[in-house]
């Protein structure tokens, strides 16, 4: 019986059902105790493990526990990457390529050398190791274990930026890597895009998925994001308390990732340029714009 009956609630099954002859819990027996079993251990299928690489940007592996597979998320040190999958016990078969920065795309030749078997995706031709039959772009989705990928195009930061919003099948929030479009408290540069295709990418791409969706972003900035958030937001009290507790856990080298939609609606100035405090931070008329409060606000945090 103790050779078949393993895990967390063995001995909770013994208890239910001590006799030993009951080596093989029928269907009643284990349908009974799945009444028992919190639904988190019942539904963790996807798991996110954050990888630091470089200076400060984040790769990840996107863990689908039931194949014990991962998707390596712009994994710019590949060597770094391998690590990680191997503490956990995974492979890696996927590549997700945010856009085709160097320091998101860079590491996919030599993990592609390392791991001839794993596809690169992506939504842009300059991303290396990229093939044609494997460029995704806006409602694409990527096959991968029990989870499903969900491709978003966000041009702006590149023309060819790709979100990936990812679901299980179970009860867990989703998740979203943001790559260079979103960050904890602010969005990146458009370098090849308007004020206007960053305002659909945040206050209409990301600001519809669900609240409880979890972000991981690209880097980590997000103490200087919120710095500079406090400038035009001073009084917001998400924000304060986000800042406090973004400080303390840089100052013992932790990481801020994931948020969260609901806290960035909360708290990141570039989802909230519909808001009547934003624009009076900014010195603008409650009319204005809020693309122009867009274009506005990115000036502003590009000399901050």
């Amino acid at each position: 019986y103790q050779r078949r009956v393993r895990g967390p609630f063995a001995n909770f099954f013994q208890r239910l059902f001590p006799y030993k002859h009951l080596r093989t819990p029928t269907f009643s027996q284990k349908l009974f105790l799945s009444n028992f079993i919190p639904k988190s251990y019942k539904a963790n299928k996807m798991r996110v493990v954050p990888v630091p690489v470089l200076s400060d940007n984040y790769s990840y592996l996107l863990i689908d526990e039931h194949s014990r597979t991962a998707a390596a998320v712009d994994p710019a040190e590949p060597d770094k990457v391998l690590e990680a999958a191997a503490k956990e016990k995974v492979s890696i078969t996927v590549v997700l390529t945010t856009h085709h920065h160097s320091d998101h795309s860079g590491g996919n030749h030599n993990l592609v050398k390392l791991v001839p078997s794993v596809t690169v995706f992506g939504g842009d031709s300059r991303i290396p190791e990229l093939k044609t039959e494997n460029t995704k772009t806006n409602g694409d989705q990527i096959p991968f274990g029990s989870l499903k990928i969900h491709c978003l195009f966000t041009p702006c930061h590149t023309k060819g930026h790709l979100l990936y919003f990812v679901e299980s099948s179970g009860d867990q929030p989703p998740v979203l890597f943001s790559g260079d479009t979103l960050f904890i408290g602010g969005c990146g540069r458009f370098f090849e895009g308007t004020p206007a295709e960053m305002y659909s990418a945040l206050c209409k791409v990301v600001a519809s998925l669900p609240k409880t969706t979890k972000v991981y972003c690209g880097h980590e900035y997000t103490v200087k994001n919120l710095k500079f958030a406090a400038t035009i937001e001073p009084e917001n009290q998400n924000l304060k308390q986000k800042l406090d507790w973004a400080q303390k856990q840089r100052a013992s080298n932790l990481p801020t990732v994931p948020s969260t939609v609901e806290e960035e609606l909360n708290y990141n100035p570039f989802m909230r340029v519909n808001e009547a405090s934003i624009k009076k931070g900014l010195g603008l008329d409650q009319d204005t714009d809020p693309v122009k409060v867009m274009e506005i606000l990115r000036k502003k945090k590009d000399a901050f």
